[in-house]
This record gives C-alpha cells, sequence and structure tokens, in this order.
C-alpha cells in the first residue's frame, strides 16, 4: 500500500505563493483506491511527515492538510508543528458537540483552523470563534451571491481564502471584496487582452532553446547570445553557483562556463534559463510548475530507457506552459520555436511517447490517482516509481528556485 499527495499552490495578493494545499482528498476520483478520507490522512501523514517530513513537500512553506470528522474527535495528530500547518475542516463532516469540543481542544493547542468549501450555512456559528480562515468555493457562487455572503460574516476576524480563481479578472473581483488568499490557475492561464509582441531578447531566448536542441552543441553560437545579453549571463553564473551543481567553480569566460556544466546537462539547463528569463514577470508558481514537470518527465524518459539526446522530455515539460509564459496562444508559440517535431506534437495534445509522460505529470499534480495509475501501467511503470519521480521533482525544482 502507498501513499500519494500532490500540493496546490496558495498565493497571496501580490500573486506570491505563501503556502501549499496537500491534496490527499479531492473527490472519489482523486483518492487512493479503498482508501476513506480518515486513513488518506493517517498514510499521508505516516508517510510523509514522519518519513521526509512535509517541508520537503512544501519547501518549507505552510501545508494547508484536509481533516475529517474521525481524525478531527478521535485520532487528531497533535505531532504536527502548529506554526507550519492549517487544519482545513472539511465540508462533509459531521456537526455535532463531539466535533466542537474537538475543535475547540485544537485551537487551544495553537492550531491555525480553516472551513474548507464554506457553504455560509448557519449549522457553522457556532464554531466561528475558532476558525482563523474561510475558504469559499467561488465557481459556486456568483460574485454578487459571494459579496452579500461576506457581508454577513463581516463581524468575524476571519481571512478569506478563494478556492478555483480561473481568470485574472475573477481575481480582481474577488480582492475588492475583501479575499486576500487564492487557489486556481488563473496565474498559469493567463486572459488573452491583446497580443504581445514577440521582442528580440526573446527571439535570442528562442535561438538558445534551438541550440541546446542540437545533438552537438556549438558553444561559440552560444557564447555570443550570452554576451549580448548580461541578464542571462548573470543568471548562468549564479546557477553555476548553485549547490544543486556540485563544487563553486572560478569561471574565467562564457564559454567556460558552457563547457564547465557538461554537454547533457546544459541542453536542459539552457532551457531552464530561458524559461526563467521569460516569467521574470509572471508570477513564480508558473516557473515553479514548469520545473516540476520537466524533472519529472526526464525522470520518466529515464525509467523508460530513452536513449535519445538531446533529453526531450525535459524540454517537453519545460515548455508546458510557455503559451502562458508570453501571453500568446500555444500553435503562435510554436511556430517561433525550433524544437522537435516530437516535443511540438505532445505539447499540441498529439498522442506520442512524450504526451504520455506530460499527461502523466499534469494528472499526479492534480492527485488524480486513478487516472495516473492508468496511465503509469500503460507506460509499464509502477505507481511507486511514478510516485518517487513526483517528489524528487518537486524537491529539485524547490532547491532550482533558492538559488
Amino acid at each position: 500500500m502507498y501513499s500519494y499527495v500532490a500540493r496546490q499552490p496558495i498565493l497571496d495578493s501580490n500573486l506570491q505563493v505563501v503556502a501549499y494545499e496537500l491534496l490527499f482528498r479531492n473527490g472519489e476520483d482523486n483518492c487512493f483506491p479503498g482508501i476513506d478520507p480518515d486513513q488518506a490522512t493517517s498514510n499521508i501523514l505516516t508517510n510523509n511527515h514522519l518519513t521526509l517530513g512535509l517541508e520537503e513537500i512544501t519547501g518549507g512553506k505552510t501545508s494547508y492538510l484536509n481533516f475529517h470528522t474521525g481524525t478531527l474527535v478521535s485520532n487528531f495528530p497533535d505531532f504536527l508543528d502548529p506554526k507550519k500547518v492549517v487544519i482545513e475542516i472539511l465540508e462533509d463532516v459531521t456537526v455535532n458537540d463531539d466535533l466542537l469540543c474537538a475543535i475547540k481542544a485544537i485551537k487551544e493547542k495553537g492550531y491555525t483552523l480553516a472551513l474548507d468549501d464554506f457553504d455560509f450555512d448557519p449549522k457553522w456559528e457556532p464554531f466561528y470563534p475558532y476558525i482563523d480562515i474561510i475558504k469559499v468555493d467561488v465557481l459556486q457562487f456568483t460574485i454578487i451571491e459571494i459579496s452579500r455572503f461576506i457581508n454577513t460574516i463581516l463581524h468575524l476576524k476571519v481571512t478569506l481564502l478563494a478556492e478555483k480563481v480561473e481568470s485574472s479578472k475573477h481575481f480582481e473581483q474577488l480582492k475588492m471584496l475583501g479575499f486576500t488568499l487564492f487557489q486556481g490557475y488563473f496565474f498559469a492561464r493567463p486572459e488573452m487582452m491583446k497580443q504581445k509582441k514577440i521582442t528580440t531578447t526573446k527571439h535570442g531566448v528562442f535561438e538558445l532553446i534551438a541550440l541546446s536542441s542540437e545533438i552537438n552543441l556549438d558553444f561559440d553560437a552560444m557564447s555570443y547570445i550570452f554576451k549580448g545579453d548580461p541578464g542571462l549571463t548573470y543568471k548562468l553564473l549564479r546557477f553555476i553557483n548553485n549547490p544543486t551543481f556540485g563544487h563553486r567553480q572560478e569561471i574565467t569566460s562564457l564559454k567556460h562556463a558552457l563547457i564547465y556544466i557538461g554537454d547533457l546537462e546544459l541542453k536542459k539547463f539552457i532551457a531552464l534559463l530561458a524559461i526563467s528569463d521569460l516569467s521574470d514577470s509572471k508570477p513564480s508558481e508558473i516557473m515553479r510548475l514548469s520545473l516540476v514537470r520537466a524533472k519529472f518527465c526526464e525522470q520518466i524518459s529515464a525509467l523508460k530507457k530513452d536513449s535519445e539526446n538531446p533529453p526531450k522530455a525535459f524540454l517537453t515539460g519545460i515548455l508546458s506552459l510557455i503559451d502562458g509564459l508570453l501571453d500568446h496562444n500555444l500553435d503562435t508559440v510554436l511556430e517561433m520555436l525550433p524544437v522537435h517535431q516530437e516535443i511540438k506534437s505532445a505539447l499540441l495534445n498529439e498522442k506520442n511517447h512524450l504526451f504520455f509522460y506530460l499527461a502523466l505529470a499534469k494528472h499526479m499534480e492534480q492527485g488524480y490517482w486513478k487516472s495516473s495509475e492508468k496511465i503509469a501501467k500503460a507506460l509499464g511503470l509502477t505507481t511507486e516509481d511514478c510516485f518517487k519521480a513526483h517528489q524528487n521533482a518537486l524537491a529539485w525544482s524547490d532547491k532550482m528556485l533558492h538559488y
């Protein structure tokens, strides 16, 4: 029996990630088969917190954890650090005096409490004195309904968290209503207001991606592009001093820097730098998610013993959100990217082996365990290998973003 966990970012009003909700249950299709909500909670805490630690999954940020009736009333894991977790009370718990007493006791221990999928039902009123955060599924109500609901709880000293925010327009409306925390994919799917011109600098970035796709690297051509972009040069030197790449090295030239990394790593590294440059004006989570997908797809490719050079799987993952980075539709972006046709096909949802690697990454990041298992089985992989690859990808992306 395995325990699985996905994470969903929680952002503040400045689009900075401040916490992660750990998704060990999110509806029937997302639970590991045969495990009820209380057992799922127990397995996640046992197999993750007591081994690697929740901080390995969240990169040291606060963890939001879902709890059902049984765990709250009878078996609350008070070994959790109250400063590092938020206890989410699920919407379908059994509301009674036993639960109220348990919530009061948990609050007295210093934990932060949140009501999940809050529906403004009067049954929750006795719990209000112990609640710190109210989470609202904003797709269930209109903006006018949400505004009316909020007016009924203005007397409460609570933080409002909006779930399932799907667009930047929705995000701005909810901020005006008093929401200060947000979940959803609005950061990865920017609203298309107008086409943005691709600048010369971005063309240089695309040239680097093209050069990194060649079997034999042209270090002179790469050096020339870096020389024309001080920002990219600075990032290159900073990344080389990242502990992820081993011992520090005194670099004497751009060409030296490029050769120092090594051919295979450089091909991935150039793509990473390029995406980093393109995402400067975007929330950090879109960069993080690109890195997680890239590393995950790379590991799946290794498990499948793919021998292609360059590593197409890594490029497929890191380019999977490129349309969101550039605010262009995907077809337009791919016309400008001189990458291998197999990568383009996968990004356009044409079914090849890279498409299935990326599909597996997407399903695992959302916590869709049943469909993840089905894809893994079709690829001839075990769920344990896939889960380990996802955990490694999360840890690697967090290290890369804290250089």
